[in-house]
């Protein structure tokens, strides 16, 4: 895949392009059966694929008081897009000018003038441009003007019987109320958090537990406080099974602002400070409690660590 991020270095693919936009983020289910139809569209006419979204979520500089938590970064969002075999991706820089941009203008100049469009592809709840004036109808009034056609999809449902449908919002609720096998349900994959490992208090090596501890960026979504299991990549591709605590200590602190996310990696001993670390989270298993004693805590622990063992099938080593 080729992510482009200057204006000036479009492709030059006779055929064109079939093109889907958004933020896309998480790359979930509803948005890998908007990116299938546009290959699907691409195919039929001979032409490429291509995706269009933003360096940062276009909220986070429209109304920064109440943007959203991210589901992915934009390294992440790239690796999952190449993954849905996208040819091009163009990254748009997102800032005040941007966000002043009719919807007719971001057309001309990102979807005609530069990837040469044959075809739009986007939920029908899509919008776009200056307050959110592009929709499925001015698309396609203006794939009249320049000759591509306008196709606006149904949006997914969720498998639930809930009438609920796929969407970063509703995974963004789901994450954050702890039910992260709800959010894998809509995103096809475990929900994701990366980070570099830091020095903590180094409290879990003195009660036998040592947790790595993942410095998450403030503006991803987080699981809401708990205890999960999980799994632990690491960047030499080695996968381990992990208890992991995303919460405030309660038994330690009486308030912490922020979070932590600590993993407790299964069967291992090494040093993990400095690297980057990958997190997937697999189950819930209980809320985040304050204990009364560090003795109690952890007898607590030890029962965590068998529940992720039986969890995630990972039997206690010998």
């Amino acid at each position: 895949m080729e992510v482009i991020t200057d204006p000036s270095a479009c492709p030059n693919d006779p055929g064109g392009c079939a093109v889907t936009i958004g933020a896309y983020d998480g790359v979930h289910l509803g948005h890998r059966a908007v990116i299938d139809r546009t290959r699907a569209e691409a195919e039929r006419r001979g032409a490429r694929t291509a995706v269009v979204t933003f360096d940062r979520h276009p909220a986070a500089v429209v109304r920064p008081d109440s943007a959203p938590k991210i589901l992915t970064d934009l390294e992440h969002k790239l690796e999952l897009l190449e993954d849905a075999g996208v040819h091009y991706t163009y990254v748009v820089r997102f800032d005040e000018e941007r966000s002043q941009e009719s919807a007719s203008d971001f057309v001309v100049e990102v979807l005609v003038g530069c990837l040469k469009a044959r075809a739009v592809v986007v939920g029908s709840d899509f919008h776009f441009g200056r307050g959110r004036g592009g929709n499925v109808a001015l698309l396609a009034a203006e794939g009249q003007r320049h000759g591509f056609e306008a196709i606006g999809l149904a949006l997914v449902p969720v498998l639930d019987g809930s009438g609920t449908v796929v969407s970063s919002t509703a995974i963004r609720t789901a994450v954050a109320r702890g039910d992260v096998e709800g959010a894998a349900s809509m995103l096809g994959r475990y929900h994701e958090l990366r980070g570099e490992v830091v020095t903590g208090d180094q409290r879990g090596r003195t009660i036998g537990f040592p947790t790595a501890n993942v410095a998450v960026p403030g503006n991803m979504a987080l699981p809401g406080d708990g205890i999960y299991a999980g799994w632990y990549l690491r960047p030499d591709g080695s996968r381990h099974a992990a208890a992991i605590n995303v919460g405030r200590r309660p038994t330690f602190y009486d308030h912490a602002d922020e979070a932590l996310v600590e993993a407790f990696l299964l069967d291992f001993q090494g040093d993990l400070y400095g690297e980057r670390a990958r997190v997937q989270f697999v189950a819930h298993q209980r809320p985040e409690l304050k204990f009364d004693s560090v003795e109690a805590l952890v007898e607590q622990m030890r029962l965590d660590v068998l529940e992720s063992r039986r969890i995630l099938g990972v039997p206690a080593a010998e």
